[in-house]
């Protein structure tokens, strides 16, 4: 599905991304570890558009998408999320849904004085699907509140129920777990492994939280200063004393 070949990254002297190269599955649930400052977000930068590399190159199902802006990236069904939540805060949630949805007919003036029926038509569509998913990630009880009152845990499934109203192949999430309680921790991991089983989405997962990565994804991708230290299963990521010493203190040795 995606194909990182050789990606740099500077800024400055630091080479945040140094000849890095991996790839992600089709229909895979891939974690991506490593220690702060290990390049791991920079690289998620880079393959949504968001930094220009310096070098290398980025296939998307065979297709060359390096260097393409961030809006040209999620038109390729390319989606992310970001360790901080950006929900717009005095809009409710479900408003956040609809916004989602690329080349809305009222979103040209015109269109709203000249062919309002098909514009309410569409909206009309697209309220359903946003419902819908509301549904699935369980918030459709708070679909009129204000999506800056949501919980910490709350906003991280809104912002996967946003990356799900772009119909995405693949969706980066970066730091889901981070600051969700146990609870919605499991809804989340459930609704992820439900729509890469059933819709066949591909995720790569940026994740702190061991107990997470180790029981959702597989493959587990390790990073360190810039470059692919380790890549294997939860087992073999576990068993790698390289990584473990690194990266998990030991804890499951």
């Amino acid at each position: 599905m995606l194909e990182v070949k050789s990606l740099q990254k500077n800024f400055g002297g630091l080479k945040a991304i140094d000849n890095c190269s991996l790839e992600v599955g089709k229909e895979a649930i891939s974690g991506l570890i490593g220690p702060n400052g290990a390049g791991k977000t920079t690289l998620f930068n880079v393959l949504t558009g968001f930094h220009k590399p310096d070098g290398g190159e980025i296939l998307f199902k065979g297709e060359r998408i390096t260097g393409l802006p961030p809006h040209k990236v999620f038109r390729k069904k390319i989606c992310r999320t970001f360790q901080i939540t950006r929900e717009f805060g005095q809009m409710t949630v479900l408003e956040n849904l609809m916004l989602v949805p690329d080349d809305q007919g009222g979103e040209r003036i015109w269109n709203n004085w000249f062919r309002p029926g098909i514009v309410k038509k569409q909206e009309r569509r697209i309220r359903d699907k946003a419902l819908d998913v509301l549904e699935f990630v369980e918030l459709i009880e708070l679909k009129d509140e204000y999506a800056g009152n949501l919980s910490g845990g709350q906003k991280k499934l809104l912002e996967l129920a946003k990356t799900m109203m772009a119909d995405p192949e693949l969706i980066l999430l970066d730091e889901p777990g981070a600051g969700v309680n146990r609870t919605l921790m499991r809804k989340l991991a459930d609704n992820i492994r439900e729509l890469c089983a059933e819709k066949g989405i591909t995720f790569l997962i940026i994740e702190h939280d061991m107990d997470l990565v180790m029981n959702l994804c597989n493959p587990v991708i390790v990073m360190s200063e810039g470059k692919k230290l380790a890549e294997g299963t939860p087992d073999e990521i576990r068993s790698n004393e390289e990584v473990l010493e690194a990266y998990l203190g030991g804890q499951y040795r």
